[in-house]
């Protein structure tokens, strides 16, 4: 059985001079402060991501094959490798506290597939980051639905700015100043065994030294944001978020061969809100 699905076409916006920077709309490059363009208005062309999964109706604790065919006017489009592949899946789930990023491999037919198993029924979002062949990138979103027993999780509504995985220590610092108006400092460090990691301790993995991803808890916007290098940091970077919410981040690091996941929960407050609180506070003085 085929179940075919198209997903709506999304905006990403970068910059004009650094092409690597990017975020979203009315967004200020954080090295050049150049106004973001948005991809789709340099490059109107539409191309439709059509999902197929097998078996049609997929379950929870099953493997179901996900097909995906990159087409624009009814025919395949070729892609260029981007991040050292051709194209990226990012599947997270509607409550934001499962988070997978794969890559559907090129098939004989043009389309590209994997297979992955979903452990929890629910809804679940699969944002496709691909770049046609002498494009621009496109970002596509479609929603699946997975049958099966829900297994109520945690909600994302408490701010988490440390993550232990293995022998490590994730911890992602200066949260307390994340606000919209603002030029957001990521400022995340390492450590393992007491002992503060560098960004020479860090492998690259897909092409750059780390992946840091945000979603808005609210409506599912979805930002990219690449790491600079800092001397202190082993991971850093700098991005313009203007919508004020609830924000899970996941930050994707490889260390001696293996790929580690890092997952926080920040809130993201209005420049008016930190305008308030700082008012209240001199009129309590």
């Amino acid at each position: 059985m085929e179940n075919h699905r198209h997903a709506p076409q999304m905006s990403i916006y970068t910059c004009p001079m650094p092409p690597e920077v990017n975020g979203t709309q009315g967004n200020s490059c954080s090295t050049c402060g150049m106004d973001l363009r948005s991809v789709q208005q340099e490059n109107p062309d539409q191309y439709q991501v059509q999902l197929t999964t097998l078996p049609q109706i997929i379950e929870a604790g099953h493997p179901v094959r996900l097909l995906f065919a990159i087409k624009k006017n009814q025919k395949q489009v070729a892609l260029d490798i981007s991040d050292e592949m051709n194209i990226h899946v990012i599947v997270i789930s509607e409550d934001l506290n499962w988070f997978r990023h794969i890559h559907p491999v090129l098939q004989q037919d043009g389309s590209y597939a994997v297979t992955q198993t979903f452990h929890n029924g629910g809804k679940y979002h699969l944002f496709t980051y691909f770049k046609p062949l002498g494009k621009e990138h496109v970002l596509n979103m479609l929603e699946i639905e997975v049958k099966g027993y829900y297994m109520t999780s945690r909600e994302v509504t408490s701010k988490k700015t440390i993550c232990y995985i293995d022998d490590y220590t994730v911890i992602l610092e200066n949260t307390d100043n994340f606000k919209t108006g603002n030029i957001q400092r990521i400022k995340i460090a390492i450590e393992k065994c007491e002992k503060k990691l560098h960004n020479s301790s860090l492998e690259q993995y897909l092409g750059t030294s780390a992946h840091i991803l945000m979603i808005n808890k609210t409506d599912k916007e979805f930002l990219q944001i690449r790491p600079i290098p800092h001397v202190q940091y082993p991971i850093y970077a700098e991005t313009n978020i203007t919508k004020a919410g609830k924000y899970k981040m996941w930050v994707q690091f490889k260390i001696h061969g293996k790929v580690y996941t890092a997952d926080f929960n920040i809130d993201i407050r209005s420049i008016k809100e930190s305008e308030k609180e700082v008012q209240l506070r001199q009129h309590q003085v």
